[in-house]
């Protein structure tokens, strides 16, 4: 009976991890996965690609991370960078971890780097969360990200997860689970992958500065 049981349930799993297979594919998740991992690699080489060649030809930038780290208290830049990544990523967070290879403790500069953009992006979810109290605003934000939201509702976490991943904008996906009430516990959880976005960039980025 026990193993009669243990089959069943063995079947059960297989079954609905076919069913979300067909879901994904129907909903076209993988390709919508496929190209924004492309274009996250394409990105990646192209920051690093223009990085190198100002470097080369027009600007010393490690003087002028050097310059920004002696000049600016990592107090300020930590407060600018928290406030882009509340607003829409004002700035690219490769720019951040770049200076931040410069720290006396690189790592631990990251890492707060990385504690700063999770934290935006709670503040945006919230901020998301309550426009519901201006409808003009609310409704102009939800024609701005549609497409955000309709993928945000079709996916779930698993979008969630790609804006913290890939170069799709954290802040925008947060903004769209506060503006869709997405639970906010599942949405925490997913989040954390941004912490991982960030160690893999500075792995690359790191052996450059």
């Amino acid at each position: 009976m026990a193993q009669n049981n243990k089959a069943i349930t063995n079947q059960s799993g297989i079954t609905k991890l076919s069913v979300l297979n067909r879901y994904y594919k129907i909903t076209h998740f993988y390709s919508f996965l496929k190209s924004t991992a492309i274009k996250g690699g394409i990105v990646i080489v192209i920051f690093v690609a223009v990085l190198l060649a100002l470097e080369y030809f027009f600007l010393d930038f490690n003087s002028l991370l050097n310059t920004l780290v002696a000049t600016y208290s990592p107090k300020i830049i930590f407060s600018f960078f928290l406030l882009s990544e509340t607003v829409l990523g004002l700035v690219p967070p490769e720019i951040f971890i770049a200076w931040a290879s410069k720290a006396g403790t690189p790592w631990l500069f990251l890492f707060t780097l990385a504690t700063m953009s999770y934290v935006g992006g709670i503040i945006t979810y919230f901020i998301g969360n309550r426009l519901f109290l201006i409808p003009a605003v609310k409704n102009h934000i939800e024609n701005k990200i549609a497409l955000h939201i309709s993928n945000l509702r079709r996916w779930g976490g698993l979008f969630v997860f790609i804006g913290a991943m890939l170069p799709l904008p954290h802040s925008i996906v947060s903004l769209a689970c506060g503006l869709i009430k997405y639970n906010f516990k599942h949405y925490l959880l997913w989040a954390l992958f941004r912490y991982v976005r960030f160690v893999i960039y500075a792995m690359v980025i790191f052996q450059i500065f």
